[in-house]
């Protein structure tokens, strides 16, 4: 029986009298990609945001390789393994792309200015970025901004990558780019877990998706079987996406 590396339980936060998060209970695994999906407002980026650390829960907790996180800084639990993006890029301007990914390296732990440069410089080869080393960060187009944003989550070492929406803004040939180097990442074993708007990313990249309605897990399983479930067809795709999602898949 596979051993998940991250555990969600009963993880709940509320803003006022606002459940933004409803009692999720989730177990993730080495290696596998999971879509995060919903309406806007469903809670997404606030249950990422509790997983790393920005936001404390309310009540339940957060495992991560069997030791709670919930009163971890940030920076601890990035330190400790696991990473994120976020839906609004913003590197260090006036640093160049590869002292952005420098930043990255050094952050996640012990190491020398070669070292780190070595590290950085392997990670944005892996993004297509190496040519672009010494750009100022502030003069790079936005698939390349989330590129850059890619290479300096990968530079910290994860264990777990989160992808706050890493496809939004990007055209048909950039998301199908971003999407082999998503699945080459999860090939050397590291949890993605992926907030995503395009379904037609969730069913080509995902293992498993997961549906938040009103903060709560309205459902959890293999892609197909949820985008099929009746539930949410009603609460999220609509039934005409239904029909053309059910045709593709069946071709």
């Amino acid at each position: 029986m596979r051993k998940p590396i991250l555990e969600l339980k009963g993880v709940s936060r509320i803003f006022g009298g606002v459940r933004a998060v409803d009692n999720v209970s989730l177990d993730f695994f080495p290696g596998e990609i999971v879509g995060l999906i919903g309406p806007n407002g469903a809670g997404k980026t606030t249950l990422v945001n509790l997983i790393s650390g920005f936001i404390r829960v309310s009540s339940g907790d957060v495992i991560y390789e069997g030791k709670s996180l919930i009163r971890q800084s940030p920076h601890e639990i990035a330190i400790s393994g696991i990473a994120r993006t976020f839906q609004i890029v913003q590197p260090f301007a006036k640093m160049t792309v590869l002292e952005n990914v420098m930043a990255g390296s050094m952050f996640a732990g012990n190491c020398s200015m070669p070292q780190a440069r070595e590290k950085a410089i392997e990670c944005l080869e892996f993004v297509k970025l190496a040519h672009l080393t010494n750009m100022p960060a502030s003069e790079l187009a936005l698939a390349n901004r989330k590129r850059l944003e890619l290479a300096k989550s990968l530079a910290m070492q994860p264990r777990i990558l989160m992808l706050d929406e890493v496809n939004s803004g990007l055209n048909s040939s950039e998301i199908d780019e971003a999407l082999r180097m998503i699945k080459s990442i999860a090939m050397r074993g590291i949890t993605i877990i992926v907030i995503e708007h395009l379904i037609r990313v969730v069913a080509d990249l995902a293992q498993r998706a997961v549906v938040l309605h009103h903060g709560a897990v309205l459902s959890e399983g293999p892609v197909d079987d949820v985008l099929k479930d009746p539930q949410v067809v009603e609460a999220y795709l609509g039934n005409r996406f239904a029909k053309r999602l059910a045709q593709s898949i069946k071709e």
